[in-house]
């Protein structure tokens, strides 16, 4: 793809290449989801939307030798995500398609984990460029759609997380409940100590049955603006986050 630049997540251990304009560019939310999600070695993992391939690629950088399956409706950004995996030595099978065709779910077989950035709003005006509005304003298929896509294929007692804005969290426990993922546990993302959330990471299991939990949470910046020592341990030393 023309027009990439080549950045770096986790303090340099993911080295990804991305378009400069008219898409959404990787940041917080994809390397923050996959520090939740709870990987083992061997184990094969989807995610669904996966744009260039940041979060995909930051959660082969913490845990080894995973199997990674993605999906993105765009072709271009598959084919970039792919490149992204081999750039970074990791095995990773991208498919062109949409999270609302379930047939094509089922023909990628079963996987232990599932994850997704899905777009951030059901409405509302979306930015010009196509790539980019496609990225935060739902285009067809829904928070159902999304967790229906990821369950899908999912194991039972496989985890499957999302990252949304904090507005949406109850929609997103009711999409995951829907697509029969249960004891939905939340952790908020706060910008900073006292300040509301702008995003929520949920995560949820097959088949889970237990109660709903609310996580202490995660505060991202300091006063000053510079990283909280336990930010900084996520988004520079690859530490997984407890959910």
């Amino acid at each position: 793809m023309s027009g990439t630049t080549e950045d770096s997540l986790l303090g340099g251990r993911v080295r990804l290449r991305q378009p400069v304009a008219g898409q959404l560019r990787a940041g917080l939310d994809a390397v923050l989801l996959a520090a939740a999600l709870p990987a083992r070695p061997g184990q094969r993992v989807l995610e669904a939307g996966c744009g260039s391939g940041a979060a995909m690629l930051c959660l082969g950088a913490r845990v080894p030798r995973l199997a990674l399956l993605a999906v993105e409706r765009d072709p271009a950004m598959a084919a970039l995500a792919a490149d992204n995996a081999a750039l970074n030595g990791q095995a990773a099978e991208v498919v062109a398609g949409d999270v609302a065709d379930l047939a094509l779910a089922r023909r990628l077989g079963t996987w232990d984990h599932a994850m997704a950035n899905p777009p951030y709003w059901p409405g509302g005006t979306a930015p010009p460029a196509p790539g980019r509005a496609a990225a935060t304003h739902e285009a067809g298929a829904g928070l159902a759609d999304w967790a229906g896509f990821l369950a899908a294929g999912l194991r039972h007692g496989g985890w499957l997380a999302l990252v949304l804005p904090a507005a949406r969290f109850d929609e997103g426990s009711a999409a995951l409940r829907g697509a029969g993922c249960g004891g939905v546990t939340l952790l908020p993302l706060w910008p900073h100590a006292g300040s509301p959330a702008k995003r929520v990471l949920l995560l949820a299991r097959k088949g889970g049955r237990g109660p709903a939990a609310v996580r202490p949470g995660l505060v991202l910046h300091e006063a000053d603006g510079a990283w909280t020592p336990a930010a900084a341990a996520v988004l520079r030393e690859a530490a997984a986050l407890e959910m």
